[in-house]
């Protein structure tokens, strides 16, 4: 067939006749099925014809681009498809379909897709899973359909956001397991699909080569040669959306999956159908234009067509040689002359440099035409090189990626791919956006390379490697610069320049990628390591970067410009040196793989070898430089310690001789040392940067790749040198060696005096590492892992994820060591314990952490290897401060301790040398002379010092050689003469050795040399020296000895010896003179010689020692005398902790045990009673220094002492003040001590506050008034209680909403706008509270300050500049005191305590005496004792606050009258305040007064205040006395009132009034203070309104048989005693008085339907008018509470009611408890009950004529709120992210970038989306405002974070889903399965329903309506 479709394509075509115009507007169906048939006869030559003629007609190039013809001429060319196109689009899917529907077409070959691979092709930002167990590349990743669809449990898979793009691998089981793939691609369904008919895709095969060809077309004329190296990005934008639909056509096709899918792959492929329809030959001049502008763009990308022989000239005959001739390459202009020209004279200008660097590639490069010759022989090769061309569009890249699950497609693609690699480096190269390119390009080369089967072949077949290597070695060839290490005008070396955008924008990122991701593949990497060319050409690529970043020491001033150079440079080592040599080394863990290792090692050595030439190193490296960039020498070291490690080699066949090795070990020394000079801020003039540098080397991603490979290197080194030349090495690169003399002055020619001590410390501290640390010898994969684990816990408590972000991995993902993986879990579980996450009270919410076990502080810890990790220097001291509080809390140490010494696993055979360091003279003078400095206090020497010095002995003696036998006899011989220092190399031997004189080297000025000989002979001890040392004050003078010279003449001579000498005999040792008169070059010329008499050995320095450290004379007493036991087995527990003490005591045990002689020594040493230090004459400027010393002690223990004070009085404030942190909900009462503020106190004198600001304590006076710190905010928390206690759900599909009919908010709202509807208004205003949404809730902290101190506090935040967090302007502040947020000072009303008891006095009045006293005190207006005439300055502030008070919340809030700014409004809004706060702190108390006392929201509670202001405000307004509910309530009217105002709407009838409202009317139209007997009379008339109301209610409820029977068997009772207290009688009168109406008429059979059919039984009702009136009840008792200061007695629940009556005075005294309780009993009428029930009930008589449906639902209030819950989460994060994150906004349908999801309703809102913003609001604020009256609770669906926004402020809370160990995930990097943590969740809504987001989370800042 295919052949058929191909010779239909061929040849040029016969003149076709032209087809009749008819034909033309024929239907298209019609032609498709008739041409159809014509093709599937036998012979189908006159149909294949007639199709061709048809394609021609409709898919020419030429009618589009005729139209765009005027364009051509001015060179736009970009003629694109036009209207024609769409046409065009139609006739190719009608012809495909053959004539039927097009979509039945895609069904039918749909179903023959044997959809074994799913191959979904995503770009960026996509969602994606990773499963590492089931992955076998480690590339592999699943769309999250088919992650769903398979099973995953207990894997460890994590979700990621891809960065470039990808493909799904599910069914491709080359990179992942079976057993993995989803339901749907489990099937291996080849089998069971049936074969495609032959006609069904007949059509296809036709049609397709014509239109890939036509887009092929539209590609070539669309592109134009940038003019001048810019590529126009618009012009090409341009033709790819033109294109859009025709690109977009072919991508669906590859979605009908696999039948469609080959034809499209023989189409893409054959080269027949290419070569007819492209070669530009033939009549068609379309064509040939078309191909001309292909060759043009050929050529202008720097590449040739062979067959042009014009363009490529000279090349021709070495284009298949494998090396070009030097001058061949020179003069090839038509190769990279075009590429590299513009990038040549930006190097520098210098044309040599340009010249051998082009040379030095030519010599390596293997094939010059893998660069610049490309051939294309089918479409698919055409189409990428356009791809690449228009610089990979992203439906381009999408479409060939689609075509990858046909594997015949997959294998061709690869090689095209490969064919053009250089080409794509060089567009990348130039490109502007390369870093969408680069993930274009990683994102199609990705799914290539991870597949090892076709990575293979195509290596074999293609060169894969030789391309590979090729083309990053000429990407890098184009920023080289000249190298100036070492020898700066002679250096031949070149190495890359960082500065330059290649390796600053990590251009090189997508090749690298390429190349470690296929030679993590073994049959690849294998091929890369037996071919010699490649890794010679390799090592070459890494010399590059051998050097690069020189950093040069800035002597003099400090840098002006800091480059950050140092990132790319880092990075570049890693990603393109380090990341490959860890893939090769993945593959050389066995003995057969020896060979591959011993061709790295030998080109290393050679490329190193090389590198020395060519920056002419001798043996002295350069002064003042550093790079920390040695690639070489790391893959020489890591190939080495692989190869002793697995490979079994022998480490000395692949180490060089002697001379190299010497200077192998210079630069990473050179960086050691560096690195202690940086430390010491030797390096400060050189910016931060310098210290970035030396972070970033240690730093847990580069350590393994950088200082990990140096350390080893130089171990290496040290095993087979000479000792004593490389000791003298390392002192002299540290420029430590003048300081190591015996005399107490010195001169440092190279080293400040400052510097001297940091860099000494920095010696010795490298010489413990290199010493103890067994990374790379001997301990085994889980040993260091676990030894890393140990170092990165001791430092800090980690979390699991931070833990795997520290710990050093291999950064080959094919190691085996993976993070997460089995050996990482099962060693944490063994060294460390887990802390689940907690709360602390303040809000700060911990996460999961791991601790390290006690036995791990006990044995594990190592000093060494965190001092190795530590990238802060602080993270040292924080691992030893933890390691001294452990040893404190177990008692097993009390002191300061040292670090302990840890035993180090034995080292493997092939490194034994290096513990020859430890044995060699110059270590042990080293040794010697630094205890005796020490012990003689000279300058400059530190503890940490000491901790080394003694730490290298200990060493020493732990890896002694067994010279025992000998050691008598070796004491005779001719070196006992008293200038050569030590008789032997064995450290045990040494350390007995006594030194009796030492000649030093001193200044003439030092204390030595004022002695005279006689003196100096006579003096028998160390007395006399130290005696002699009078001029204190020169001690810290420095000068220089004799000794030392020794030590750098030593190390000379020996460079020399083994240069010149054969390196057999290198190793003899050479004694180190002391006499050898050296003399540095430039030191001081005033140097004389002076004689030191010593007389000391190691052991007599150490006891010495310990006397000097414990402070006593002969504190060390050898143990051994007194238990003999100890030197049998000498591992005591006692040893292993403690300070310096300890580790000489240590020390000299190990010594006595290792040989007789010592002990012997010891013993004689301890009895000889030495005095430790002698007793010298304390001269008088020593005893003004002791005499300093002895008062800083003092003034240290007094400073100690005041903290300590100023702690527990801190602590105390803490207690009493700040307890906003015992969360709300506290059972117990508190008792903690009363704030001052609360006046209950029966106490004659004023009420005292004080002022946190000036201090004063007083009253609160008018002109000077006194306030309380408080917080003002707007709330809607009470407006989201509902009636049921379960809380919502989130939703999280589509069918789950939640609709918010039944909050409380919306009850009220529906409530009051029906009354307004019926009502007047002003009578609805006094008849409802507003506030459930945007009410305002006033909290203080109980802080007071003067007003006048505020103001001038205010002004001073105002000046000040750095504020954060909060706005001055808007009257925002912290409590001066304790700090907590505040907007608003709250007045407090000035009064003595004293008439608070007056009032308090109960009186014998009767009730209707009261009742007349109350209204006539509301009658009289003002009565008040602030004057309004006098504006004095509290009414000012009075009125302030008021104002404060209202802005507080939106208008919308506040108005709610018919007539806006009508007076009824502000009084509604005001004793709405009122009610918020008491509704607020009934929630905050669990909604019920059971628990009683004053809880911590009654003990900083401002109600009183704030009624006072209210009240003063309230009296304003007052109300006209006929509409005072007040007379409603008291008194019995004359009928005919009602009749006046029937024209107008009449009052709200009070049995609608809310009675809470109403209290709060009375109360506060009362002049303050009240008297307790006005406030109980208030309560009782209201209370017989409210039992009204419930029975009013109750007989609504209830049906109609039940009401007759009620009213039967109350009116029988009516006329007994008690009739008025019995709620039967008056349930009975409430139903007769309202059957007069037509409340209960029209209840059809519905109704009945909607009440409940519960048999009311006495107790059940009983219980229901309870409830009914609880509510008040509690309010009311909260009320008393705070006006009164009576405390609230606790209670169970079932007695509440009783309780809060008594309490409140309604119940009558004699009332008894025997019988059960009636809620009647309360009653206390204030007129007959039947003459005023009568009254009421005919209110709503009248009002029912009209509307009996709406004066039912007025009746019937629901007054039974939950408390306000936060919706309910889903356990699994997962649910909600896969919901929500692809939803799509409500407003502008697409899926917004930061959905977010509001906790409190459900609402779904794009966080700062510009879509839906509103009046420059973006949608978060504006729903925080509109649901919580500015407080808004959002969960970032992608970041699994909640945010909350207060107001103008915002901050990230945190996150309440957690991961399994304990951790939050931000923006869900991590991917790992989240689940709710209920405790974190129960926080955050206890900090939404108490107010207190802003005093506990303490990170705000300013949204500017931006989220």
């Amino acid at each position: 067939m295919a052949a058929a479709a191909a010779a239909a394509v061929g040849g040029p075509q016969p003149p076709q006749p032209e087809l009749p115009a008819a034909g033309l507007a024929l239907d298209k169906a019609a032609t498709a099925a008739h041409l159809k048939a014509a093709l599937s006869r036998p012979d189908n030559r006159a149909g294949a014809e007639e199709l061709q003629a048809l394609l021609e007609r409709v898919l020419s190039a030429e009618r589009p681009l005729a139209a765009a013809a005027d364009g051509e001429e001015a060179g736009g060319g970009g003629g694109g498809p036009g209207a024609a196109e769409e046409e065009a689009l139609e006739w190719c899917k009608c012809l495909l379909a053959g004539g039927g529907g097009y979509e039945e077409f895609c069904a039918a070959v749909r179903a023959y897709d044997p959809a074994a691979l799913c191959g979904l092709v995503w770009t960026a930002n996509f969602v994606a899973y990773r499963c590492r167990t089931c992955g076998i590349s480690p590339c592999m990743s699943l769309c999250a359909e088919c992650f769903h669809q398979g099973d995953h449990t207990g894997h460890d898979f994590n979700m990621f956001r891809s960065q470039a793009g990808g493909a799904c691998d599910c069914g491709d089981s080359n990179v992942m397991r079976e057993s993995g793939f989803c339901r749907r691609h489990q099937i291996k369904s080849s089998s069971n699909i049936p074969c495609v008919p032959k006609d069904l895709l007949m059509m296809s095969e036709f049609v397709l080569p014509r239109f890939i060809f036509c887009l092929i077309q539209y590609l070539r004329e669309g592109y134009n040669e940038p003019a001048a190296d810019v590529p126009s990005e618009k012009d090409l934008s341009k033709v790819l959306q033109l294109l859009e639909p025709q690109i977009s056509f072919l991508e669906d096709l590859t979605k009908m999956g696999g039948a469609m899918r080959s034809v499209l792959t023989q189409v893409l492929t054959n080269q027949q159908n290419y070569k007819d329809l492209t070669s530009g030959l033939g009549e068609n001049t379309c064509a040939k234009k078309s191909h001309e502008k292909y060759l043009i763009a050929l050529k202008s990308s720097g590449l040739t067509y062979p067959e042009d022989k014009l363009v490529y000239g000279i090349q021709e005959p070495s284009a298949g040689t494998s090396t070009l001739a030097v001058q061949g390459f020179a003069g090839a202009t038509g190769t990279l002359g075009q590429l590299d020209s513009s990038d040549e004279e930006d190097q520098d200008g210098s044309q040599g440099l340009g010249k051998r660097k082009r040379v030095k590639l030519s010599s390596s490069t293997k094939d010059q035409s893998i660069m610049d010759v490309l051939k294309h022989k089918s479409f698919l090769e055409e189409l990428l090189f356009w791809t690449i061309k228009y610089e990979f569009p992203q439906k381009m890249v999408t479409f060939l990626l689609n075509m990858l699950p046909d594997q015949e497609y997959k294998v061709a693609f690869t090689k095209t791919f490969v064919q053009h690699y250089a080409f794509i480096m060089k567009t990348l190269k130039k490109s502007h956006e390369s870093d969408t390119m680069s993930n274009r390009i990683v994102h199609i080369s990705v799914q290539l390379f991870s597949n090892e089967e076709l990575a293979r072949q195509v290596t074999e077949e293609c060169q894969l490697l030789d391309i590979m290597v090729t083309v990053l070695l000429y990407m890098m060839e184009s920023c080289l610069i000249k190298s100036e290490l070492q020898d700066e005008e002679n250096s031949l070396h070149v190495v890359v320049n960082c500065g330059e955008a290649l390796l600053k924008n990590n251009t090189y990122w997508p090749l690298v990628s390429d190349f470690i991701n296929i030679l993590s593949h073994q049959s690849v990497a294998k091929k890369f390591l037996e071919d010699h060319g490649l890794l010679v050409t390799w090592m070459n690529f890494v010399s590059f970067f051998q050097g690069m970043n020189l950093n040069k020491r800035e002597l003099n001033e400090h840098v002006e410009f800091e480059s950050q150079t140092y990132y790319a440079a880092f990075a570049a080592e890693l990603e393109a040196c380090a990341q490959p040599m860890w893939g090769l080394l993945s593959h050389c863990k066995v003995r057969e793989t020896q060979e591959y290792t011993r061709n790295v090692v030998r080109y290393c050595l050679e490329a190193l070898q090389d590198w020395f030439d060519a920056i002419n190193f001798v043996d002295e490296p350069a002064p003042n430089q550093v790079t920390f960039h040695l690639p070489l020498h790391r893959y020489y070291a890591m190939f080495l310690s692989k190869a002793v490690k697995c490979q079994e080699l022998d480490l000395d066949s692949v180490l060089p001789d002697q001379e190299m090795l010497m200077k192998l070990m210079i630069h990473p020394l050179q960086i050691q040392a560096s690195l202690a000079e940086i430390h010491s801020n030797m390096w400060v003039r050189n910016g931060l940067q310098i210290k970035g540098q030396a972070m970033t080397y240690v730093q847990s991603h580069f350590c393994n790749s950088m200082i990990d490979p140096d350390i080893y290197l130089l171990q290496v080194c040290a095993s087979r040198l000479d000792p004593d030349y490389f000791i003298s090495s390392v002192f002299e690169r540290f420029k430590v060696v003048d300081l190591l003399t015996m005399a107490s002055q010195h001169q440092n020619t190279v080293l400040d005096a400052e510097h001297e001590r940091s860099m000494l410390e920095g010696a010795l501290t490298f010489l413990v590492i290199l010493l103890s640390l067994r990374l790379h010898l001997g301990m085994s994969d889980d040993e260091i892992l676990r030894a890393e684990m140990v170092a990165q816990l001791c430092m800090n408590d980690r979390t699991h994820s931070s833990l795997i972000h520290h710990i050093p991995e291999n950064p080959n993902p094919k190691s085996g060591i993976i993070p997460g993986s089995y050996s990482f879990e099962s060693v944490l579980s063994a060294v460390a314990d887990f802390k689940a996450p907690v709360f602390e009270p303040g809000g700060s919410m911990q996460q999961g952490m791991y601790t390290p076990k006690a036995e791990v502080w006990d044995q594990e810890f190592d000093p060494v290897m965190v001092i190795l990790r530590t990238v802060y220097r602080r993270d040292v001291q924080s691992a030893m401060d933890r390691y001294t509080a452990f040893l404190k809390q177990n008692g097993k140490f009390p002191g300061n301790p040292w670090p302990p010494y840890k035993k180090r696993t034995p080292l493997h055979p092939s490194y034994k040398g290096l513990m020859r360091l430890l044995h060699c003279k110059t270590l042990h003078i080293v040794l010697f002379t630094l205890l005796y400095k020490i012990l003689m206090d000279h300058q400059n020497l530190s503890e940490h010092v000491l901790c080394m010095v003694l730490y290298l002995i200990e060493l020493g003696l732990e890896n002694s050689a067994d010279e025992e036998a000998d050691e008598e006899a070796s004491v005779c011989g001719p070196e006992r003469c008293h200038d050569s220092w030590f008789p032997g190399s064995n450290l045990v031997a040494n350390m007995r050795h006594f030194i009796n004189y030492v000649r030093v080297r001193v200044p003439e000025t030092a204390p030595e040399v004022k002695r005279d000989s006689p003196a100096s002979t006579s003096s028998d001890s160390l007395g006399s020296l130290q005696s002699s040392r009078r001029p204190k004050v020169l001690q810290r003078e420095n000068s220089g000895t004799a000794q030392v010279f020794s030590l750098v003449a030593e190390r000379r001579k020996k460079f020399q010896e083994i240069i010149n000498r054969s390196s057999n005999e290198a190793n003899q040792v050479v004694r180190p003179k002391t006499s050898s008169k050296w003399s540095a070059p430039g030191s001081a010329p005033q140097l004389t010689t002076a004689i030191l008499e010593i007389k000391e050995s190691i052991l007599s320095l150490l006891i010495k020692l310990h006397h000097k450290l414990s402070g006593k004379q002969n504190s060390y007493y050898p143990p051994w005398l007194d238990d003999i036991e100890i030197l049998i087995q000498p591992e005591i527990p006692k040893y292993s902790h403690g300070d310096g003490i300890t580790a000489v005591e240590r020390i000299l045990l190990k010594a006595a045990l290792q040989s007789r002689m010592n002990k012997r020594i010891i013993e004689e040493i301890c009895r000889k009673v030495t005095p430790p230090v002698p007793p010298r004459k304390v001269t008088a400027a020593e005893k003004k220094t002791l005499d300093k010393e002895e008062r800083r002690q003092k003034a240290r223990e007094r400073q100690q002492k005041l903290l300590a004070e100023f702690a527990s009085r801190q602590k105390s404030f803490m207690e009493t003040a700040m307890d906003v942190e015992r969360f709300f909900f506290s059972d117990s009462p508190e008792n903690d001590i009363p704030m001052e503020i609360t006046t209950a106190e029966p106490q004659v004198s004023e009420a005292v506050y004080d002022c946190v600001i000036c201090g004063q304590s007083g009253p609160s006076s008018e002109d000077r008034p006194t306030g309380l710190v408080v917080l003002l905010q707007a709330s809607s928390v009470l407006g989201q209680c509902r009636d049921n206690t379960e809380p919502k759900k989130l939703p999280i599909t589509e069918e789950e909403q939640i609709y918010p009919w039944d909050t409380c908010a919306a009850v009220h709202d529906v409530r009051l706008s029906l009354l307004q509807r019926y009502f007047k208004d002003s009578s609805c205003l006094l008849a409802v509270s507003i506030g459930w949404e945007g009410g305002v809730y006033v909290q203080t902290c109980g802080h007071t300050l003067h007003i006048d101190c505020h103001k001038s506090y205010m002004e001073s935040l105002r000046n000040d500049q750095v504020l954060q967090g909060f706005s001055v302007d808007k009257g925002e502040f912290t409590c001066p005191l304790c700090r907590q947020f505040a907007n608003s000072v709250l007045p407090c009303y000035p009064g003595s305590n004293m008439e608070n008891n007056l009032w308090q006095r109960p009186s014998n009045k009767s009730l209707q005496d009261l009742i007349k006293e109350v209204e006539e005190l509301q009658g009289r207006p003002g009565a008040f004792p602030v004057s309004f005439s006098s504006e004095t300055n509290l009414s000012k502030e009075m009125e302030s606050v008021m104002k404060d008070i209202k802005n507080t919340t939106q208008k919308k809030y506040r108005d709610y009258s018919k007539t806006p700014g009508s007076p009824d409004n502000d009084f509604l809004f005001m004793y709405s305040v009122a009610r918020t706060n008491l509704e607020l702190e009934l929630i905050h108390r669990g909604g019920n007064l059971c628990s009683g006392g004053a809880s911590t929201a009654g003990k900083r509670s401002c109600l009183n205040q704030l009624f006072h202001v209210l009240a003063l405000h309230m009296r304003l307004y007052s109300i006209d006395s006929d509409f005072n509910p007040w007379r409603k309530l008291t008194q019995l009217e004359e009928m005919n009132s009602q009749l006046g105002n029937e024209e107008q709407q009449p009052e709200v009838p009070i049995l609608y009034h809310d009675v809470t409202s109403l209290l709060l009317i009375q109360i506060l139209m009362m002049p303050q203070p009240l008297r307790k007997d006005h406030f109980t009379c208030i309560v009782k008339v209201l209370f017989a309104l409210l039992y009204t109301q419930a029975l009013v209610a109750l007989s609504v409820k209830c049906n109609e048989e039940d009401r007759s029977a009620w009213k039967h068997t109350g009116a029988l009772k009516k006329n007994t005693c008690d009739a008025e207290k019995s709620y039967k009688v008056l349930l009975s009168f409430v139903i007769s008085e309202l059957s007069k109406g037509k409340l209960y008429h029209e209840e059809g059979a519905q109704e009945c339907a909607m009440v409940s059919p519960i048999a009311w039984s006495s107790e059940s009702m009983e219980k229901y008018l309870q409830d009914f009136c609880l509510p008040f009840l509690r309010i009311t008792s909260l009320l008393q509470h705070h006006l009164f200061g009576e405390d609230l007695p606790s209670c169970q629940e079932e007695e509440e009611f009783s309780v809060l009556s008594s309490c409140l005075g309604l119940l009558p005294t004699f009332y008894q408890t025997e019988h059960p309780f009636i809620s009647a009993s309360c009653l206390d009428w204030p007129v007959p009950a039947f003459d005023i029930i009568a009254q009421w009930c005919s209110e709503i008589n009248s009002f029912t004529e009209r509307h009996a449906e709406q004066g039912k639902a007025l009746l019937i209030q629901e007054s039974r709120w939950k408390l306000p819950h936060l919706l309910q989460l889903p356990e699994n994060y997962n649910t909600i992210f896969q919901y929500y994150h692809r939803k799509t906004c409500s407003v502008c349908t697409k899926v917004p970038k930061d959905p977010a999801v509001c906790l409190v309703c459900g609402t779904f809102v794009c966080l700062k989306g510009l879509c839906c913003k509103q009046q420059s609001y973006c949608e978060c604020v504006l729903h925080s405002q509109n649901c919580g009256a500015g407080t808004g609770i959002f969960l970032l669906v992608n970041a699994s974070v909640i945010i909350i926004i207060r107001g103008h402020r915002f901050c990230l809370w945190g996150s309440v889903y957690l991961d399994a160990h304990g951790e939050e995930d931000r923006d869900l990097r991590r991917g790992k399965p989240l689940y709710i943590c209920k405790e974190r969740y129960k926080v955050l809504e206890q900090q939404w329903i108490s107010h207190t987001f802003d005093h506990i989370n303490k990170r705000w800042g300013p949204h500017y309506n931006g989220l």
